[in-house]
């Protein structure tokens, strides 16, 4: 049947899921890319410690995605540890409003990445236990295809602000950063009342008795996958620097939230469709053509002397998300049981949330050095980043079969 019509009987966690992360991505992608820039052009930081802002935010909250995962397993119950870090990320954003300091912002941050490492594995666990398994790369796809959309559509609130208030202006202006984030709040407060109320508990088959955070009875090609997945991750630095490489290119504010659009519109086009495709040629096949994808856009970022070719790389680089993102968190549900599936979806989480912090921290390092040491230039993370997609791609060819 095509995914057309099996898209019509998709049950009704599938769409609530997708709202909320629908409404989430317009709050928070209305931030999420001035921040780099509220933190370099008007706080003055260099990348070392931009860097360190975005490991320490997301590797601190991957242990709560660990926890709450396997909590959620351990209480046979999703829907309201999901709801609990949604609002937390909530509450946290109207603080950046009063934000004058990179500890203010890393404070923030912090807070925002707590509730996404609340929410992220039950939220992942309760798809995955809604939906049969011939229609997991479509729900997965689906979910990641309206979260990008999302993101497509705060990134637009987010340039028509910027717009109004400063026009073309090259660098970040306070005022264009506080509207965003009084603006923001509006679409996560929607988010939290449509989850709480839309979303039912699905009744699984018995609680796990597994001990916390257990690998027991899970595949071997699991915990194999997790190992790649982490020494990807370590080439796969915070976004912040490809924004970041875009304004040293030469965009300015406007199109730099104009290019973070292209990304998010290219992501959303294609994250279902080769969510759907994965349930039909497997999920090696798409994960692989992604990490590949990485690798090329990557080394584009390396070489490119224009801002339009930084901008048409970003594009590009929505492919490797639309492949890679649902599709690799449908290949966990495939090779892992029911009742653990919050587990993995924390291990999931935190190895790549483990690995930001060493990723952020190297290419910080690499573009602008520490101390009397200057780094090695702008192009020196993204050559990092290829040479990581390329190891992880032959390993997991290798070793993870179908």
């Amino acid at each position: 049947m095509p995914a057309s019509q099996n898209i019509h009987k998709l049950p009704r966690n599938v769409w609530v899921v997708t709202a909320t992360s629908l409404l989430t991505d317009i709050s928070s992608e209305m931030i999420v890319h001035l921040v780099p820039l509220f933190l370099s052009n008007i706080l003055g930081v260099g990348t070392a410690v931009i860097g360190l802002i975005d490991g320490i935010a997301e590797t601190t909250a991957s242990l709560l995605k660990i926890y709450s995962g396997a909590l959620s397993d351990k209480l046979g119950k999703r829907k309201w540890l999901t709801v609990a870090g949604y609002a937390l990320s909530t509450v946290a954003k109207p603080f950046f409003y009063v934000a004058n300091s990179w500890a203010w912002v890393l404070s923030i941050r912090f807070s925002d990445r707590v509730g996404k490492g609340i929410r992220t594995a039950p939220r992942d666990a309760l798809l995955a236990d809604s939906i049969e398994s011939d229609q997991r790369g479509l729900a997965f796809g689906l979910h990641r295809a309206g979260d990008t959309l999302g993101a497509f559509l705060g990134l637009a609130g987010a340039a028509a602000i910027v717009w109004f208030t400063e026009r073309r202006a090259e660098f970040l202006t306070i005022d264009a950063f506080r509207s965003a984030v009084l603006v923001s709040v509006i679409p996560a407060a929607l988010a939290v009342l449509i989850l709480a109320i839309g979303a039912r508990e699905v009744h699984q088959t018995k609680p796990s008795a597994a001990p916390l955070l257990s690998l027991k009875g899970m595949d071997a090609r699991f915990k194999t996958f997790l190992v790649i997945v982490v020494l990807f991750t370590l080439g796969n630095s915070s976004d912040s620097f490809i924004i970041l490489r875009g304004q040293e290119r030469g965009l300015n504010v406007f199109q730099i939230m104009l290019m973070a659009m292209t990304f998010n519109f290219i992501y959303a086009v294609f994250a279902g469709p080769l969510g759907a495709l994965s349930d039909k040629i497997g999920r090696r096949r798409i994960i692989l053509f992604g990490w590949l994808a990485y690798g090329l856009v990557y080394l584009g970022f390396a070489f490119s002397r224009t801002g339009w070719q930084v901008w048409t790389l970003f594009g590009l680089y929505g492919i490797y998300y639309a492949a890679t993102e649902g599709v690799a968190k449908a290949l966990i549900a495939d090779l892992v049981p029911e009742a653990q599936r919050g587990t993995a979806y924390g291990l999931y989480a935190a190895a790549t949330g483990f690995a930001v912090l060493p990723a952020s921290l190297i290419a910080g390092l690499l573009w602008q050095g520490v101390g009397a040491w200057t780094g090695f230039g702008a192009s020196a993370p993204f050559f990092f980043g290829a040479a990581m997609s390329l190891l992880a791609g032959v390993l997991f060819w290798r070793l993870v079969k179908p």
